[in-house]
């Protein structure tokens, strides 16, 4: 099979059979075996039905139902286990993205050797204030924290070489940052693409301000797990070892110049305290390196959703 087209929904079942017809021209036209997965995060509307209907007329739609909302990086996430194509292309299913782009970025992937696409909608339709600004301050902290050189990691029009999607795992609210993901996973031939943005056609956006603030707690929770995800102890043990030696060596100093000087009054300086709490920190410190040891080995069930239905898959 050439493509596997994922597509994470949340009631949007307006637009799922414009979207899918369009998909399907596009495919036809060049010719490509393909799949479109439509993944129902947990819907009110009719999305479910609609799907359902949509893959009676056409066996190369399948679907999966999650049996409530788990979110966009959990969709994703069930999308690429069930993924069989050589290239995987994910896009939204507002219509903002255009199936027009597939053959490009399959070109992209296929004969011009690149493991992940991006895309990239210079010029967008979204409102100034409440999207685009937010967006190029949270673009570019993601570009210097990763240094991954990306204008738009949270298009959702990605292009994958299979291999990357079976590699990697999206969980929490981490697919704003699968690039950087797959750059932890050894696959760096990254690139972007300019890409169409249209305006949107039917409903309204499920997003409001609260993504860009937990972007930016992601993109902090991402930079310290793609250091010390697998070694926890490295950045705990190292800080601890720090606070622990600073308390250490002015206790030392303290309890001499306590014996050099019997007037010295121990309990009555500032810095004694200071010394006990740098030890205390820095004996935290280690137990807590200790302790993300242990979950690091034993988070085995961290990506588990329940999914009622599925079709074809």
């Amino acid at each position: 099979m050439d493509i596997s087209i994922v597509i994470p929904l949340l009631n949007e079942a307006e637009s799922l059979p414009e979207l899918c017809r369009w998909i399907e021209d596009v495919t036809t036209k060049n010719g490509y075996q393909y799949e479109i997965i439509l993944v129902d995060d947990g819907s009110t509307d009719n999305s479910w039905e609609v799907i359902h209907q949509l893959s009676k007329t056409n066996a190369n739609i399948k679907g999966i139902k999650f049996q409530r909302n788990y979110g966009k990086s959990a969709a994703l996430n069930e999308g690429f286990k069930a993924a069989k194509g050589d290239v995987v292309i994910t896009m939204d299913a507002d219509l903002q993205d255009s199936p027009d782009e597939i053959p490009s970025l399959y070109n992209m992937v296929m004969h011009d050797g690149f493991d992940l696409v991006s895309g990239w909608k210079k010029k967008r339709y979204d409102n100034t204030l409440t999207k685009n600004i937010p967006s190029k301050i949270f673009n570019a902290a993601a570009r210097w924290s990763s240094g991954i050189q990306l204008h738009d990691f949270n298009c959702g029009l990605k292009a994958y070489k299979i291999k990357v999607v079976k590699s990697i795992e999206v969980y929490g609210e981490m697919h704003r940052y699968i690039p950087v993901i797959a750059k932890w996973a050894g696959f760096r031939k990254i690139t972007e693409k300019v890409v169409a943005h249209q305006p949107r056609k039917y409903g309204i956006s499920k997003f409001g301000w609260e993504r860009f603030i937990n972007g930016f707690l992601d993109l902090a929770t991402i930079s310290f797990v793609s250091r010390f995800g697998k070694k926890p102890m490295h950045f705990f043990g190292l800080w601890g070892t720090l606070f622990f030696m600073i308390g250490f060596v002015s206790s030392i100093y303290l309890i001499i110049a306590k014996v050099m000087e019997t007037d010295f009054a121990l309990t009555n300086r500032p810095s004694f305290y200071i010394a006990l709490t740098s030890m205390i920190i820095g004996m935290q410190l280690f137990l807590a390196g200790f302790i993300g040891e242990l979950i690091a080995r034993n988070a085995a069930e961290r990506n588990v959703y329940l999914i009622e239905k599925k079709i074809s898959i």
